[in-house]
């Protein structure tokens, strides 16, 4: 309307401007005289007609020219005209018609009422010709794609092979409803989707309806929340209402933990927005009215701040969960991805999904799209294996940051900090293998070690947190040995919180301590949200909490002591792999092997522009040579698998 109205305005200025440049060429010629020169020949006798409209005097003289003047106030004209003879003509003065004078009076007005309603579009997301008008508040703002819009099916969904098992017997309703419906069975009327970002829940319900050839109703959860109670709740009736009317088909609710939230708190008394928009929700799914063919499929990552009526059976009868993808996954959906990007005969895609695990769908897609940028600042026509380890590294580990200046003495620190690190990495019992050492600072470090997982894990042993504990402090351990006690720096600050971390969890979470036993003694770490009890916590007795500080110290000294006596009996191994990495600032695995078994250093592969050596092992990559992964985001990973455990 407002684009409209903008136009129409433009092209009224634009037709008077030319108007207006005809008006003032045609007056050049029309024989324009001064009012003195119009004096003179009336005086003179030489004019026989004058007509005279307001202070516009036309006329014709004796000769039979035409010409026209403009007058001032003059009150001896009139006589002057009829002593000489002059013909006078008067017109009556144009009244304004009656269009003109309803546009003056109601203009204003109308101007004030079309800027109200612009803003009452703006302000209800209406803004630019939204559904509904402007007073079109409680109107559905879910987008509708018709069976040819949607060209998803499950052969572009890769990595939730389980998930899509769970969503085909949809699809197979969707098809053919009354092969159900002749048993008395009916397909469930929502399905819960529940996973991390990135994993393709919305992709997985876009495949659903692409598969089933159904119309598909997306919309997000905020969608509903308005400043005014009671617009959300309409949305939702008129919602389902254009659904009935293209059934069957699916509604997908993307985070609809913005409005699914629990109820019960109490505040607001029941009428605040989001409890009306949720109640008419539950009502809608599964009140008085049945919505057969419809299908409601929601996303969330926050399954458990969903009210509870909402998850009961009837509305969401099942749950789907998209967790991220295993090593088969990865590889999948690096498939899918690496069709749109020219590939070298190189790349390996096993190799890379080896490489990347806790990666979700939406990273795997982001690595390959990282490749390809790689590839094109160089200039290539194809993407190669070593632009897909850039990016990985890129992704894992963080920027190179080259601008970043270091003196000497801070990045000799470093070397032997991460020298330490990669040392005990190696030599401890059941730690992942060491993969990378760098000394070029990356995100907030200033350098990194990267550890190689052999496979994706779900749980650790307690040798191997023990391992990782040692391996954090082999930092620290390495600085305190060369430079001494003063010169520790505050490089080891995240090591040592990380550590801790674990030796507290091995001892309150997992069982991991034979003094205090297979209990649990943290306290709970869930948010708290209106509509979730905020009065129970678990607490620990003053005698326990020493107990369990004892414990995590006894953890930490054990590990600490351990990595301590692994540098000083491999110190020639931690000064020489310091002046390879002030040589070389990154060393990979094989170096790293020549430097444990005390050869000398081989050339990383692109030194000196010289082709790498060649032997029967390094032509094809071992398995672990692919499984790249950060200490740090390594750690975690096992971290929450085994506090799942």
């Amino acid at each position: 309307m407002v684009k409209n109205v903008v136009l129409w305005i433009v092209i009224a200025v634009v037709l008077m401007s030319v108007f207006n440049n005809f008006g003032t060429r045609s007056a050049r010629s029309d024989g324009s005289i001064s009012y003195s020169q119009f004096l003179d020949s009336v005086k003179a006798g030489q004019i026989q007609q004058v007509t005279i409209d307001e202070h516009n005097i036309k006329g014709r003289s004796q000769t039979g020219e035409k010409f026209k003047t403009y007058a001032p106030e003059d009150v001896h004209l009139i006589d002057d005209l009829l002593a000489n003879g002059v013909e006078i003509k008067a017109q009556p003065p144009e009244e304004p018609s009656l269009l003109m004078t309803l546009l003056m009076s109601f203009g204003p007005i109308l101007l004030l009422i079309a800027v109200w309603i612009f803003f009452m579009r703006q302000m209800q997301g209406g803004g630019g010709g939204g559904r509904g008008g402007a007073m079109g508040f409680g109107k559905s703002k879910a987008r509708m794609l018709e069976q040819d819009q949607n060209k998803v099916t499950f052969a572009d969904v890769a990595g939730c092979d389980e998930a899509k098992e769970e969503v085909e017997e949809m699809v197979d309703f969707l098809k053919d409803p009354a092969k159900y419906q002749k048993l008395g069975g009916s397909v469930p009327r929502g399905a819960l989707m529940v996973g991390p970002p990135g994993t393709g829940k919305t992709l997985l319900a876009k495949a659903i309806a692409g598969e089933a050839k159904v119309p598909f109703f997306t919309i997000s959860g905020s969608d509903f929340v308005e400043m005014f109670v009671g617009v959300g709740a309409s949305r939702v009736r008129d919602m389902f209402e254009q659904a009935k009317k293209h059934a069957p088909c699916i509604i997908f609710i993307d985070e609809i933990d913005a409005v699914g939230r629990s109820r019960g708190a109490g505040l607001g008394g029941g009428h605040d927005e989001r409890e009306q928009t949720l109640n008419q929700l539950l009502v809608e799914m599964d009140g008085f009215e049945g919505h057969e063919g419809i299908i409601v499929v929601a996303a969330t990552n926050r399954a458990d701040v969903l009210d509870s009526a909402l998850l009961r059976p009837g509305r969401f009868d099942r749950q789907v969960n998209v967790g991220l993808p295993d090593i088969k996954g990865r590889e999948q959906i690096l498939n899918v991805h690496m069709k749109k990007v020219p590939a070298a005969d190189d790349v390996i895609v096993k190799y890379i999904a080896q490489g990347t695990p806790g990666f979700s769908g939406a990273d795997l897609a982001n690595l390959i799209n990282e490749a390809a940028l790689f590839a094109a600042r160089m200039n290539k026509r194809i993407v190669t294996m070593a632009d897909l380890e850039k990016a990985k590294d890129k992704l894992i580990m963080g920027v190179e940051k080259h601008s970043m200046v270091m003196d000497e003495k801070e990045k000799r620190m470093t070397a032997y900090h991460e020298a330490g690190h990669a040392i005990v990495g190696k030599l401890v019992p059941e730690h992942d293998p060491v993969y990378k050492v760098s000394i070029m600072p990356r995100g907030r470090a200033l350098g990194v070690t990267m550890f190689l997982p052999e496979k994706d894990q779900y749980s650790a042993s307690k040798q191997k947190l023990d391992s990782m504990i040692s391996s954090l402090y082999g930092g620290r351990i390495a600085e305190e040995q060369i430079f001494g006690w003063e010169q520790v720096s505050t490089g080891a600050s995240n090591d040592i919180e990380r550590a801790t971390e674990l030796a507290r969890n091995m001892v309150t979470k997992w069982g991991l301590s034979r003094r205090l036993g297979p209990l649990a003694y943290g306290e709970e770490d869930g948010e708290v949200f209106l509509g979730h009890s905020v009065t129970q916590n678990k607490s620990i007795a003053d005698g326990t909490a020493v107990t369990i500080n004892e414990e995590v110290r006894k953890i930490i000294d054990q590990n600490y002591q351990r990595a301590e006596q692994i540098l000083k009996d491999n110190e020639d191994i931690l000064h020489t792999m310091s002046d390879a990495l002030m040589k070389y600032e990154t060393i990979d695995k094989y170096q790293l092997e020549d430097l444990m078994d005390r050869k000398p250093v081989r050339d990383p592969q692109g030194w000196d522009d010289t082709p790498p050596p060649s032997n029967n092992n390094e032509a094809k990559p071992e398995k672990d040579d692919a499984e790249k992964k950060e200490e740090g985001k390594d750690d975690s990973s096992i971290d929450g698998a085994a506090e799942q455990n």
